[in-house]
C-alpha cells in the first residue's frame, strides 16, 4: 500500500514500501514535456533533462555528479515525454540518503553552463541522427505527426536540429522556472523505504521554489472526416508501418478495455497480429500494437517492419483484425489466455522498485495536470486493484470499445520507405 502526503514545501510525496528488497529508488517527476513548448522553443524540454547532469555549485562538474553515482554502484537516468519529465536513483537502501543529496542538488541548483550547452548540442543532434537512421524508432514520431499535425502534440520531443543548434542560456532558465516549481511535481519513494527516507526528501528538497509564469500546454483537438496518410520517403529495404487510431485520453472510463485488446491484437508471441504478419504470412520481424493515453488525447497502433513489395498486404492483415475484433466476441479461452498474461506481467514488472516508482509517479504527476486544467482525475490505482479490473474485465465490453474506436475516418497509417504516393494507400484504409 502506498501513502500520499505533502513535503513543507507542498510537493506531493508517494511514499511505496516493499518488503524483501534491499534496494530503494527515488523518483522526481514534472509536468514539463513538449506538449508544453512553442515552435521556437520546441526540444528544450528534453535538452534541459541532459543540462541537469552537467554540474552545480557543489558538484560542479559532469564527471564529478556521474562520478559520485557510480560510487554508489546505484542506477540512474532521466526520460522526456510530451506531458512530463522524470529524473531518477535506485540504489541500496543504505546509500538512499546520498542520492538524495545528489539529485535534488542537480534538479534545484545546476548551473546550465554555456559552455555545458554547447557540448551538448553535439550530443543531442547525433541523438537525433541516430533516431532518424532507425526507422524502427523513428515510426512512433512519424505516426504522432500523422495523428496531431503541426501542433506540439505532434512534434518530436527530442526538437529540431535548428533549435537544438540555436537554444541560448537564458531560455534554459527561463523555461526552468516557469515550469519547475512544487505544484508541478511529484515525489515517489519505492522499495525499501520508510517515514525516515521521507524526511530526508523534506530537507534536501526543502530549497525547491514555486514557480512563476507557469505556461498550460496546447489543448489538442481532433476533427476526424477520412483517414490520414504521412509518408517519410527513405531508401530502405524493409518498409515500417504504423497503423492505429485515435483513442481517447487518459481519465476516459473504458481505458482498460483499449490496453487489453491491444494486447490481444498484438502484445505478445500468441496475438493475433504476431501470428498473422509473422508466423503465418512470414511479413515480419517485428510486430507490436501498443497504446498511448495522454490528459487530452489518445491512440492504439501496431507497428511492424514489412517487405517493400508487401506493404499493402500487411496494412490489410491489420485492417483485418482490427475489423474482427470489433465485430466479434473474444473466446473465453482467448480472453482467459490474456488474463493470465497481463496479471503475470505486471507482477514481473513490480519486483524492482524504479518500476514501482514510475507507476505511482506517472499516475499522480499526470493527475496533477488534470486537477490543474480541471478536468476529472481518476484515483490512483494500486497494482491489486489494476489486476481486480482486469480480470473482470468482459467480451462485450471489449468489442464495444473496439467498434467505437476502429472506424475509417478514425484511422492512420504512417509509413517510412521509399514510397511517395499517398493515393493508393489512402484507397485500403477501409472496413
Amino acid at each position: 500500500m502506498f501513502q500520499n502526503t505533502k513535503l513543507k514545501n507542498g510537493i506531493n510525496l508517494i511514499t511505496a514500501p516493499v518488503k524483501g528488497t534491499k534496494a530503494a529508488t527515488i523518483l522526481i517527476m514534472i509536468g514539463a514535456g513538449s506538449k508544453y513548448e512553442s515552435r521556437n522553443n520546441n526540444g528544450i524540454s528534453h535538452f534541459l533533462e541532459h543540462m541537469f547532469f552537467k554540474g552545480t555549485a557543489k558538484r560542479p562538474t559532469a564527471i564529478g555528479i556521474s562520478s559520485e553515482l557510480d560510487k554508489l554502484g546505484c542506477e540512474f537516468n532521466a526520460f522526456t515525454s510530451k506531458e512530463y519529465t522524470g529524473y531518477w536513483i535506485k540504489v541500496d537502501a543504505n546509500n538512499f540518503e546520498i542520492a538524495v543529496d545528489i539529485l535534488s542538488d542537480m534538479i534545484i541548483n545546476s548551473k546550465f553552463d554555456a559552455d555545458e550547452i554547447n557540448r551538448e548540442r553535439g550530443v543531442i543532434i547525433e541523438e537525433i541522427n541516430m533516431y532518424e537512421d532507425n526507422p524502427m524508432m523513428h515510426i512512433e514520431d512519424v505516426f504522432e505527426e500523422c495523428l496531431y499535425g503541426d501542433i506540439p502534440a505532434g512534434w518530436e520531443t527530442i526538437g529540431t536540429k535548428e533549435n537544438i543548434k540555436n537554444f541560448s542560456r537564458e531560455q534554459f532558465t527561463e523555461y526552468f522556472k516557469r515550469q519547475y516549481n512544487t505544484k508541478n511535481t511529484i515525489i515517489c519513494l519505492a522499495g525499501n523505504v520508510n517515514s525516515r527516507m521521507a524526511k530526508m526528501v523534506d530537507k534536501y528538497m526543502g530549497g525547491y521554489k514555486s514557480g512563476q509564469g507557469f505556461r498550460e500546454k496546447e489543448a489538442v483537438k481532433i476533427k476526424l472526416s477520412a483517414p490520414k496518410v504521412k509518408l517519410l520517403y527513405k531508401k530502405t529495404d524493409q518498409a515500417h508501418i504504423s497503423l492505429g487510431a485515435h483513442t481517447a485520453s487518459y481519465n476516459y472510463p473504458d481505458k482498460l478495455a483499449i490496453k487489453f485488446f491491444s494486447i490481444v491484437l498484438g502484445g505478445s508471441m500468441s496475438s493475433r497480429l504476431f501470428y498473422n504478419l509473422r508466423e503465418r504470412n512470414g511479413l515480419a520481424y517485428y510486430v507490436r500494437t501498443g497504446t498511448e493515453f495522454y490528459t487530452d488525447s489518445g491512440y492504439i497502433t501496431t507497428t511492424a517492419g514489412v517487405p517493400v513489395a508487401k506493404v499493402k498486404q500487411a496494412i490489410e492483415i491489420i485492417l483485418k483484425e482490427y475489423k474482427k475484433i470489433s465485430t466479434e466476441l473474444i473466446t473465453k479461452e482467448e480472453i482467459e489466455r490474456n488474463i493470465d498474461l497481463i496479471c503475470g506481467r505486471t507482477v514481473i514488472q513490480l519486483e524492482a522498485s524504479d518500476n514501482i516508482a514510475n507507476w505511482y509517479g506517472r499516475q499522480a504527476v499526470m493527475n496533477l495536470t488534470l486537477k490543474r486544467t480541471k478536468q476529472n482525475a481518476p484515483k490512483i490505482e494500486t497494482p491489486e486493484e489494476f489486476l481486480k479490473k482486469i480480470r473482470a474485465i468482459k467480451p462485450a465490453e471489449i468489442r464495444k470499445v473496439a467498434k467505437e474506436i476502429f472506424q475509417p475516418k478514425n484511422l492512420n497509417l504512417a509509413v517510412i520507405g521509399p514510397f511517395k504516393e499517398k493515393k493508393e494507400f489512402q484507397k485500403i484504409l477501409k472496413f
